[in-house]
């Protein structure tokens, strides 16, 4: 839960902030609450898993997630 603690405060912008800000902006047809919670996801899947969620390693995943969100996208319809 320690993700969810830093994700919810309302101080200085955290990592997660700046992950979320960064992914979303490479990703702009995902909703920002999708991006926010991948990134919130993969925080806590990390101290879950007893790896260390640094900047670069929570942004690393988030993003392979976020590709596999965007990519299994079914194709959209052709007008006939």
């Amino acid at each position: 839960m320690t993700a969810l603690a830093t994700y919810l405060s309302d101080g200085p912008p955290t990592f997660h902030t700046q992950v979320s800000a960064h992914l979303a902006a490479e990703f702009l047809t995902v909703p920002l609450s999708t991006v926010d919670r991948c990134v919130a996801d993969v925080c806590a899947c990390a101290g879950h898993l007893g790896v260390e969620a640094t900047p670069e390693v929570v942004e690393r995943v988030a993003r392979e997630h976020l590709l596999a969100l965007v990519n299994s996208a079914p194709p959209p319809r052709s007008p006939r």
